[in-house]
């Protein structure tokens, strides 16, 4: 009988810990071959789960001057507690020239102690890696990732001047009721080679990517303490075809929009996301 309950409480905390809530930020360690530019370094991921889609930001670094910031997408299999994450490219970083950064996947999973066992809450698991030329593989390894309250890693502050002495020109307020939104930015009209960077809230978020047919994507988590956020696009160049012109579509919850946006050596172009509680809203009515 005893053992048929031990049974029956394994396979209850099992379940319990594959449904586990891992929303949030994870903070932990990388060791990569030796030689390697940065042998040990932190990395910090910012997850949000949507049913079983996870989405998110991935930060690689060493301090505030070397980083790597990289979206990415996965799944989380609930039923196993399995977490799989597929880092999609690098979309901003700040590294020595001579250095490669490694795109990454990660298989992890949720631990937390039961019991008399007190650790933090963990993903555990392992990773593999191709460097940006997409062919050279990376030395794999393992990793532990801890729950963190909050984001621990801040980039260098000091802005560049395209963002501090231009002009930012309101486009648009957004009104969103989700803390997760996508935005998609492509080129807009014929393809001449518009480059832009984009800044959250003062924050590097991309940094000098050509505009094509295909999106430079950027996650937004919106931060539900703080009502307002800004984005602002900023042209690094004007192109063959003048100014630089880009193409913004915003997926909030249920919502779509679609922004027109231009930059030139004078403005900047901003957008500003007003967030309003969906509870307090429908209280309201």
């Amino acid at each position: 009988m005893l053992r048929f309950l031990y049974i029956i409480l394994t396979c209850l905390l099992t379940g319990i810990a594959g449904a586990q809530d891992i929303n949030g930020i994870w903070k932990g360690k990388v060791v990569m071959a030796p030689g390697a530019c940065f042998p040990v370094y932190n990395i910090e991921l910012q997850i949000q789960v949507a049913g079983t889609r996870i989405t998110g930001t991935a930060y690689h670094f060493s301090d505030s001057l070397n980083y790597v910031r990289e979206n990415f997408e996965g799944l989380y299999k609930k039923d196993s507690g399995l977490i799989q994450i597929q880092e999609n490219g690098i979309i901003t970083f700040k590294i020595r020239e001579d250095c490669v950064p490694c795109v990454k996947r990660y298989a992890l999973t949720y631990h937390k102690g039961v019991g008399n066992v007190v650790i933090d809450e963990q993903l555990r698991g392992t990773w593999t890696g191709k460097a940006t030329d997409g062919k050279t593989p990376c030395d794999p390894g393992t990793i532990v990732l801890n729950r963190m309250d909050k984001a621990t890693f801040k980039p260098d502050p000091k802005l560049p001047p395209a963002l501090t002495k231009r002009k930012a020109e309101l486009v648009k307020e957004i009104k969103v009721d989700t803390g997760n939104i996508r935005i998609d930015f492509y080129d807009n009209g014929q393809i001449d080679g518009d480059t832009i960077s984009v800044y959250a809230n003062g924050m590097p978020v991309v940094s000098q990517k050509r505009l094509s047919t295909q999106p430079v994507t950027v996650n937004i988590r919106i931060d539900l303490k703080k009502t307002e956020q800004e984005l602002i696009m900023v042209g690094e160049n004007l192109g063959s075809i003048p100014p630089n012109t880009a193409l913004m579509i915003v997926n909030a919850g249920n919502k779509r929009y679609q922004l027109y946006l231009t930059s030139d050596e004078q403005k900047n172009a901003m957008v500003r996301f007003i967030y309003e509680n969906p509870a307090a809203a429908t209280k309201t009515q």
